[in-house]
């Protein structure tokens, strides 16, 4: 990648500069710095071509901008809605097709197992993915990670997603502790050791 760096020079972008400018306008580990394909300002130490160019040590950055409850009940309800299309769109053929007040009862029933379990499944795979969110989150621009900021794994996911019982079974109070500390954790992220986090600029 020989072209399209943009660097934060004094709080606006500025660019794109090649590696050779980028060497001319004495760019730091901490700058912040993207290309084209990039999804969010990242800094120079965290890219490995600038590591290997530059010779800065990779650093842990500490998450610091974090997606409120607002964001992640608008996504929750984004996602709930893509599942349950999905999920109803066959059942709603099986009943066309398929004539008779028991199936449609049964088909009914079915539907309040399948969507949930649906959307714990589709929850768990998604955030544990290299997209870190549910088509809900990526809408908003906010994800999962782990207290570093760190992509979760698979179990990691599923223990997220499994401790939102407990979230829910407070009626609530699991959802609003998220007000009450500065990362906006709810419950069963503070007892998964995950946060959602959004873009840091722009």
């Amino acid at each position: 990648m020989q072209a399209g760096y943009f660097v934060v020079i004094d709080g606006k972008p500025q660019g794109p500069f090649d590696l050779e400018q980028l060497k001319s306008i004495s760019l730091k580990p901490g700058d912040f710095i993207k290309t084209p394909e990039m999804p969010d300002y990242k800094e120079a130490h965290e890219l490995a071509e600038l590591r290997q160019l530059f010779h800065f040590a990779k650093r842990t950055v500490m998450p610091q901008y974090f997606a409120g409850l607002d964001q992640r009940l608008l996504a929750s309800a984004l996602d709930w809605f893509i599942i349950s299309g999905i999920c109803i769109v066959p059942a709603l053929i099986v009943v066309l097709f398929v004539p008779g007040q028991e199936v449609a009862i049964i088909v009914g029933i079915s539907l309040l197992i399948v969507i949930p379990l649906v959307n714990f499944v589709y929850h768990i795979v998604m955030e544990s993915s290299a997209k870190q969110a549910t088509y809900g989150k990526q809408i908003l621009k906010i994800k999962v990670c782990d207290m570093e900021g760190n992509p979760i794994n698979g179990g990691k996911s599923f223990g997220r997603n499994f401790c939102k019982l407990f979230s829910d079974i407070t009626f609530s109070i699991g959802y609003l502790v998220s007000f009450f500390n500065k990362q906006q954790q709810c419950l069963h992220d503070m007892i998964a050791g995950t946060l959602v986090v959004k873009e840091r600029l722009f």
